[in-house]
């Protein structure tokens, strides 16, 4: 054995790939970056000002400066490329140029232009598209693309900028220029510093590579759509930039240099000052408490940066800490079925109402009186809460408390009397102020803090009375597979006798074994997925269930301490924002500029500083369900969503009954009040800091609600970490905040019944701004222009008007200009503008190959762009495809239909060709946009959102139709008709309620007992002559009023002892039994009465218990066969019969036993809980 082990002919089948990491018993904190364990154990960030001072060969001492607080100015370099291309294709680094490099330094800009493409020199000129974003350009015309790349490194290597800016460079950018560099035998690493990493980032070691698309990707909150740079200069920088079709760009070059310069310029303006003004102050925010790189803190996740901080924190309050969370494999549930995923259920949202909702329009209420008292009984409690609480004011500083709540019940007291209203509404929007993280410290959530029972049973302070076990609720939803535990390991057993491909091409086939976990998880979860698609007819099921976690509330309190750290400080920073704008109006009412400058920028600071902290503030939640988090908790992420979605509903109970809820958010609820509803109060009072404050009263009411549902009165908090000692206290950090009132609401429709569209509105400010916009297509990338511009348009209208009626009619004027528009195929419009508006572009996300056999409009577009211009073209990901939708070939699917826009710029002999292959058709003469479009399709698309925003809200607001072009659905044209029909017979259920049922009382056992009297049924003595024979059952057989009169009166003999008296209480005290015959007597009549009230009260119990379920009718006086017989027949006789006990074992729960007991005939596993149970004695034990 040991020559052939050594000399390596041992067969490699009998080998077994074992994984040494299952010898390491643990392992921590070895996969921590080392600059990032520099940065923690010796407490150094990026953006703080330090003294150093050398110690010879000791490690130089380093000392925080935290009285410095203002920022250098580092050199800023900000550049973007143009390039030629190819007619429809992305540049091609082999084989086109860079024509253009435009950049800004420190608010001076360079053009760079490249003389072999650009037809003439530029000269000098100002690009400044508004007054606070200068923009003064110097041109240097180079005569080729070798000189443009020398001037351009040579400039670089001039200035040495401290940090390198562009737009998305990482993918473009710097790519093309290293690899035009690389063409002309320039290494661009060699001569600024710049390479390529693994995770594809260009990086260098003296200066930042800061790309601004990673910062609107994290942190802009702008839609997808919305993320070029066009588009965020406009939502950021707020104006309109230079915009031009990239297919034009080559030509342009040749024959307008000009305007091609402004185009080029304005994109390095708009990266430049992007970063200044956002990305800047946000990043140096960020690296002040994060222990990373700044481009690192640039590119990293926000729950990678919640990680870094927690890291942090942790290693200051030595923590260790955990291993990152690793997959489990096939996971499988309680009763043997392989669960594919399992998560949580997140946050409520829940869309209410449809139609406009406007400040000035009457809307109809229908409130609850009952509500509104509550409300008033509750004014004084309410107003303290929210006066002591909210505001910090002790009430013996308050002056006019009684003033105002006298003003609110008087309110409230007009709104109860008259509950059914039509009044102006008031909209408001109200929110939970940052809820997650305010949950989190409110119940002490944290990732450690989740404990099972053995945990707790283990635990010194687990004693009898102790509070610090708190269980919260949450919603598991799995996706499991139907196969059951045998099934899933028959296929393990099937695929251990199978081999599979080597990883090498070429190699010897593999076992089973000798596969990766992760290979043999994906090869039997497949191959069970095949199994149940064949055996089950689907692939998975879907569970919820209700499931309950305990948190320690004694647990080392680290993370909750990092979040309220990062929750105070972000308020801190918000008040100094103000702080400092108010000091900025000073500065420019004194015109004193260095003092403008000064200010404006602490502003910049503390307003970026603020934010950093919400990004943060944010992630704590998020975090903890992140794949391969330290401090992972699925348990801790649904407890956070379950207590908030509970909070909203709570508020949506409120709000139905004195209002109208509109519209559920995951922190929030959009609600539409009185107008008389009480609103804001000013509290004066006589505290030095606080003379006045307002107060929102339907925030207030809300609070109050949190505060008597929410608070945790069993937060812990150490006093005294040597001794261990904790202080017990109610803690409540929820609170409801204000916003509004608005002037507008518009809330979409759905096209099918029954159905609402969530996260769908706009709201308008009383200035007729628009406040927010959310879910429309309006924000999407890459939809139909049409419907773009069309409600672009139309959410303006609805606030002309002064009715329902007159407004609706305002917005179906915009409708139906569009509606003429495609009704007449744009006969009064030029060709170009019918292409940009009917034209639709979608970017494919994988290359053509990708996809397969899958049909949808851009792969058909994708298929025709490469019959015409060739394979090349769909060989990479992110084509983008432009198409219309053509009317032939007739009765073909819409995925067949689609034209590519570039046919219709092609040459004449090549356009006829492909389009009457394409719409095969040989009838084309004079090819006419207009005579190949699918009018009928662009009018449903466009019909579809009219009657989403404005033909369905409508007819629920009770409008008739102010489109009548665009018909109902055949659902709400049914629904019409009915509300209108004035015929219509109405339904028994809207004019009679049904009334309560009354439950049997008594069942008799045979025939002879329907028509027994009074005294016999109340006696309950049966007959002798019904002893041993038949009984019969009342299945199918009515029931007399006799049957009714007996039952009135078992009711009355029952009275006695339903009263709820013992025969102790009706007879008295129990009587000596005595030495005399008379005192005997009285004693023995005594004992009778009482064995007869006790006999009573026995058969009155069985009769309650049949009564009310416990016994089911007729089980005590027949002997009915069938299911439900038995499983009756063996409960009782669990109940009635000894139990032989045969095993008793542990079980996986602590604390829970199976019981294996023999009863009757039949053996029954029962589980055993422990009890604690109290008796009573007569005699005292010693």
């Amino acid at each position: 054995m040991l020559s052939s082990f050594l000399i390596g002919d041992e067969d490699e089948e009998a080998k077994k790939v074992t994984d040494q990491m299952d010898n390491i018993i643990d392992i921590r904190e070895y996969d921590v970056p080392y600059h990032t364990r520099v940065s923690i154990d010796l407490k150094i960030f990026v953006g703080h000002w330090y003294s150093i001072r050398g110690r010879g060969h000791q490690p130089p001492d380093i000392k925080l400066r935290e009285d410095i607080m203002h920022r250098p100015d580092p050199i800023v370099f900000a550049y973007d490329i143009e390039t030629t291309k190819l007619p429809l294709k992305f540049p091609d680094v082999q084989t086109d140029q860079v024509m253009m490099i435009s950049y800004m330094i420190d608010g001076q800009g360079y053009l760079i232009t490249n003389r072999e493409i650009v037809s003439q020199d530029v000269e000098d000129f100002e690009y400044t598209p508004r007054p606070e974003f200068e923009g003064p350009f110097i041109i240097f015309n180079e005569p080729d693309e070798v000189a443009l790349l020398r001037r351009f490194f040579d400039h670089i290597i001039e200035v040495k900028p401290n940090i390198f800016v562009t737009y998305n460079g990482d993918f473009f950018d710097w790519p093309f220029v290293e690899g035009r560099a690389a063409m002309h035998d320039i290494d661009m690493f060699q001569e600024i510093g710049y390479q390529k990493d693994v995770q594809g980032e260009y990086k260098s070691r003296p200066s930042s590579h800061m790309d601004c698309f990673k910062w609107v990707k994290r942190d802009s909150y702008l839609p997808v759509g919305s993320q070029n740079l066009k588009a965020v200069a406009k939502a950021k920088l707020r104006y309109d930039p230079v915009e031009l079709d990239p297919e034009e760009m080559c030509r342009m070059a040749s024959e307008e240099p000009q305007v091609l310069s402004n185009y080029s310029v304005s994109d390095a303006v708009a990266t430049y000052y992007l970063y200044m003004k956002y990305v800047h102050p946000f990043i140096f925010a960020l690296c002040t408490i994060i222990p990373m790189e700044p481009d690192e803190v640039l590119r990293k996740g926000s729950g990678t940066l919640c990680e870094a901080l927690l890291m942090v924190q942790a290693y200051h309050a030595n923590i260790v800490y955990p291993n990152k969370q690793e997959q489990v494999w096939n996971k499988l549930t309680e009763d043997g079925h392989v669960l594919d995923s399992e998560t949580y259920v997140g946050g409520h949202v829940e869309a209410l109402e449809s139609g406009v909702f406007r400040a000035d329009i009457p809307c109809r209420f229908r409130m609850v009186p009952e509500a509104f008292q509550n409300l008033i009984d509750k004014v004084e409690n309410t107003m303290k809460h929210a006066i002591e609480v909210e505001e910090n004011i002790p009430m013996e500083y308050v002056t006019n408390f009684d003033e105002v709540c006298a003003d609110i019940v008087e309110r409230l007291s007009m709104l109860r009397d008259c509950p059914n209203r039509l009044e102006n509404p008031i909209i408001y929007h109200l929110d939970v102020g940052a809820m997650y993280p305010n949950i989190i410290l409110t119940n002490r959530l944290q990732p450690p803090a989740i404990v099972d029972e053995a945990t707790c049973a283990a635990c010194d302070f687990n004693k009898p009375g102790a509070k610090c076990q708190r269980k919260m609720p949450w919603m598991w939803r799995g996706e499991c597979m139907p196969a059951s535990r045998s099934e899933f390991n028959r296929i393990q057993q099937q695929l251990e006798n199978e081999k599979f491909p080597s990883q090498m091409p070429g190699g010897d086939p593999r076992p089973f074994h000798k596969l990766t976990k992760e290979e043999q998880a994906t090869i039997e979860k497949k191959r069970l997925a095949e199994y149940c698609r064949k055996a089950y007819k689907k692939i998975h099921s879907t569970r919820m269930e209700e499931r309950t976690a305990t948190i320690c509330q004694k647990e080392n309190s680290f993370y909750v301490d990092t979040v309220r750290a990062f929750r105070d400080r972000r308020y801190e920073f918000k008040g100094l924002t103000k702080v400092w704008k108010n000091k900025l109006s000073e500065a420019e009412k004194s015109g004193d500029a260095a003092e403008i400058k000064r200010a404006n920028g602490m502003v910049v600071l503390y307003d970026s500083l603020q934010l950093a902290h919400k990004c943060i503030l944010n992630s704590f939640y998020g975090y903890v369900m992140r794949k391969g988090a330290r401090w992972y908790s699925m348990e801790m992420a649904g407890i956070v969503c379950y207590t908030g979605a509970n909070i909203i509903t709570h508020a949506r109970e409120i709000v139905e009954q004195i209002g109208r809820p509109l519209e559920l958010d995951t922190d929030g609820i959009w609600c539409v009040l009185p107008a008389t509803f009480p609103e804001n109060y000013v509290v004066k009072s006589t505290h030095p800091k606080k003379s006045k404050v307002t107060v929102s009263y339907p925030g207030a009411m809300l609070n109050v609600m949190v505060k008597d549902h929410f608070t945790n009165d069993q937060y812990h908090e150490l006093l005294d970490a040597s001794s261990l000692n904790y202080t017990i206290r109610d803690e409540n950090s929820i609170f409801f905040e204000v916003d509004g009132p608005y002037q507008a609401m518009i809330l979409p429709a759905s096209k099918e019944e029954g159905k609402k569209l969530k996260k769908r509105y706009a709201v308008f400010n009383f200035d007729g701004s628009l406040a927010e916009l959310k879910g429309f297509e309006i924000k999407r990338n890459g939809e139909l222009q049409l419907i773009k511009i069309f409600q672009s348009s139309v959410f303006e209208a609805f606030l002309k008007g002064d009715s329902l009626e007159t407004c609706y009619a305002a917005v179906a004027r915009v409708a139906d200009y569009w509606l003429d528009v495609l009704y007449s195929q744009a006969a009064n419009m030029p060709d170009s503008e019918l292409f940009e508006l009917i034209a639709e572009n979608r970017r494919m996300s994988r290359s053509l190959e990708d996809y397969g056999s899958q049909k949808s409009t851009s792969i058909s577009t994708a298929k025709r762009l490469a019959e015409f211009l060739g394979d090349q073209m769909v060989k990479d990901a992110g084509l983008s495809c432009r198409y219309v939708i053509s009317r032939k070939p007739d009765g073909a699917p819409v995925t067949e239909r689609a034209i590519p826009l570039a046919i219709f710029q092609a040459e004449p002999g090549v356009k006829r060709h492909f389009l009457r292959k394409w719409l095969k058709t040989h009838d084309l003469g004079d090819i006419d946009i207009r005579d190949i479009l699918d009018w009928d399709y662009y009018l449903e698309r466009l019909g579809g959102c009219i009657q989403k925003i404005i033909t369905i809200p409508a007819a629920l607001q009770q409008v008739s139709n102010p489109v009548p072009r665009v018909r109902h659905p055949d659902w709400l044209h049914k629904k019409m008709l009915e509300r209108n029909d004035v015929f219509k017979q109405k339904k028994i259920s809207e004019i009679f309620a049904p009334a309560q049922k009354k439950m049997l009382q008594h069942q008799p056992s045979s025939q002879k007992d329907l028509f027994a009297d009074d005294s016999e049924q109340t006696n309950g003595v049966a007959d002798m002559e019904d002893f041993g024979g038949k009984k019969q059952t009342l299945n199918g057989m009515a029931l007399s009023h006799k049957r009714k009169r007996s039952m009135e009166n078992s009711d009355q003999s029952q009275n006695d002892t339903q009263s709820g008296q013992t025969w102790k209480e009706i007879l008295g005290p129990v009587p000596p039994m005595g030495n005399t015959k008379d005192e005997r007597k009285v004693w023995l009549e005594y004992h009778k009465k009482k064995w007869q009230l006790q006999a009573k009260d026995k058969q009155n119990r069985k009769k309650r218990r049949i009564d009310f379920g416990d016994v089911p009718m007729g089980v005590a006086t027949s002997t009915r066969t069938g299911l439900g017989g038995f499983l009756r027949r063996t409960a009782r006789s669990i109940m009635d019969l000894p139990w032989q006990i045969v095993q008793l074992m542990e079980t996986g729960h602590p604390g829970q036993y199976k019981l294996w007991a023999l009863i009757g005939n039949d053996l029954h596993a029962l589980f055993l809980l422990p009890q604690l149970m109290e008796t009573d004695t007569r005699t005292v034990e010693s």
